[in-house]
């Protein structure tokens, strides 16, 4: 039988890893497709053969013999030990391969792998943040795809099941939507000795799931992803390292300098196809489901993020994007974390590499459907593109209303950022806290209330100085890092408390974690005794 949740024992953030456990195999349990662990493992396994084989195949090639005259007569020794070696790799794949099952009930999705230290990994589907299928390029060779399952803190995928038919994944994903959003509860509960709702039955998917359909927002082109590469941050450095090492070539007539331009170029190449390859074909869509992203040139993925999952957003812009009026969109997804800091991880937080102003407002619409405020696209093109109206004294209502709505720096803050203080800002809506900060490189960031998990207001001895303090805000760990920059002291500890408060009350107002659930209808009033009459208050 599947273990019960109070067996597994309920982590925090959802996830729980048990050792050393036993499952029943007719319990619904499933195994993930027969190539799997040759998929995963064909790098081991390509490495073996070339470390046996790489001289034999030279001599080959050379006309020679196949093996070294000197090594002939061990010659059956090493065919004996590189088969066994063989044998035995291939037989721990098969092994890792019939002990890997998983199941889907009970409101868990669970996985159990080992062969002599046996580990089972579960999510509750109600925690669940985000859905990805992947699909490495071999692994799209085979039609098989990877179903990654991320959950609030857990710093990496809590779950990971590879591979499965590609067709599978979509239903098994689907099916894992439907549950953890509410759309599948309510349904009265088993029979004994049937499986649970969406359970899966021995040999087959739950079928009563279909994909949600979706509606396609917008796509990226490929010449104006890799003319956002070209435009850079790293182009830029890059370009003023290659103008320094010439200068410095010709005025000391050493060359050497030139030869520091070999591995940055090849590095420069290197980080081009892999952002390259990441966003390449780059398309988001709207379903019930979440918010879906398809993007990859050789290795593809489909990241599903439900609603209300993301924690925090960020509008920025390099200074040479500017001219071209494009911005990139990153987020904070709980259970993505810190593996979001670099490489795939940053293509999984990243909701638009390279989009125009009308891009941008697309997507906010889908992060945040209640803007919170009868004139959003003002508000927030004021956020990604404004600048204070020198004329209008910041916090004052005039300086509000020709800073479309923004609260921004005191004028004493100059001496502290000539460049950004009237860029500098903030304001609140009824949903969500606003910031935009930078001159050059521009960003403007929304958290939405009930995301706010803790703030703390930061002063140093110049900030003290001139009276003014920068409030931060803490949500999960992400490329975003909320933060209010050299607001007046006296702004900065009212919008604290503000803060604090609308948090507290929009977490209280959260609608349920299953977001398709439908919303329990209120209790009737109770009738009025006639003998007393109507109630006049």
């Amino acid at each position: 039988m599947a273990l019960t949740p109070q067996d597994a024992g309920r982590a925090a953030d959802g996830t729980a890893v048990l050792s050393g456990i036993g499952t029943n195999a007719d319990a619904g349990w499933l195994r993930v497709h027969p190539a799997s662990p040759f998929v995963r493992g064909w790098v081991a396994l390509a490495a073996l053969l070339f470390f046996f084989g790489r001289d034999s195949f030279e001599r080959f090639l050379q006309g020679g013999p196949v093996f070294d005259e000197r090594l002939a007569g061990r010659a059956p020794w090493l065919l004996l030990g590189g088969g066994t070696l063989l044998l035995l790799t291939v037989l721990g794949y098969v092994l890792s391969w019939y002990f890997t099952r998983y199941q889907v009930a009970g409101g868990y999705v669970r996985v159990n792998t080992g062969f002599l230290f046996k580990q089972q990994r579960q999510a509750r589907l109600d925690r669940v943040q985000a859905i990805d299928v992947v699909q490495p390029l071999l692994a799209r060779i085979f039609g098989l795809a990877e179903l990654r399952f991320e959950v609030a803190d857990a710093g990496q995928s809590a779950v990971r099941l590879a591979y499965l038919r590609a067709d599978e994944a979509r239903q098994l994903r689907a099916t894992i939507l439907a549950r953890a959003s509410g759309a599948a509860a309510g349904t009265p509960a088993p029979e004994p000795g049937h499986p649970e709702p969406g359970e899966l039955a021995s040999g087959e998917l739950a079928s009563a799931a279909v994909e949600a359909p979706e509606q396609a927002v917008l796509t990226v082109p490929p010449p104006r992803l890799l003319g956002s590469l070209l435009l850079s941050e790293q182009s830029v450095v890059i370009l003023a390292g290659g103008i320094a090492s010439v200068m410095l070539s010709a005025v000391t007539e050493n060359r050497n300098f030139t030869v520091f331009l070999i591995p940055a170029a090849i590095g420069l190449l290197a980080s081009y196809w892999s952002s390259f390859n990441r966003g390449y074909n780059f398309t988001a869509a709207v379903s019930p489901d979440g918010i879906r992203l398809r993007y990859g040139l050789l290795d593809t993925q489909a990241q599903t993020v439900p609603p209300g999952r993301i924690q925090a957003l960020k509008v920025s812009q390099p200074p040479l994007w500017r001219v071209f009026g494009w911005y990139r969109i990153q987020v904070n997804v709980a259970g993505y974390g810190l593996a979001s800091s670099a490489g795939e991880g940053s293509a999984r937080t990243t909701l638009l590499p390279v989009g125009s102003l009308a891009d941008v407002m697309k997507i906010l619409a889908l992060v945040l459907p209640d803007p919170g405020t009868e004139d959003p696209v003002g508000l927030f093109t004021a956020g990604i593109t404004g600048l204070a109206d020198p004329a209008g004294a910041p916090g004052s209502a005039a300086g509000r209303d020709a800073d479309g709505g923004f609260v921004t720096s005191p004028r004493r803050a100059r001496f502290l950022a000539p460049l950004g203080w009237r860029r500098n800002g903030f304001t609140a809506t009824e949903t969500a806290l606003l910031l935009r900060s930078g001159r050059w490189w521009r960003n403007f960031v929304v958290v939405p209330h009930q995301r706010t998990q803790s703030m703390a207001l930061e002063q140093g001895p110049l900030a003290r100085r001139f009276r003014v303090a920068d409030l931060v805000l803490h949500t999960t760990a992400g490329p975003v890092a909320p933060r209010l920059i050299q607001a007046g002291l006296d702004e900065a500890r009212a919008l604290f408390d503000a803060q604090a408060a609308r948090a507290r009350a929009a977490r209280k107002h959260q609608k349920s974690e299953h977001w398709l659930e439908p919303a329990a209808q209120p209790a009737a009033p109770p009738a009025e005794d006639p003998q007393e009459g109507p109630h006049h208050g």
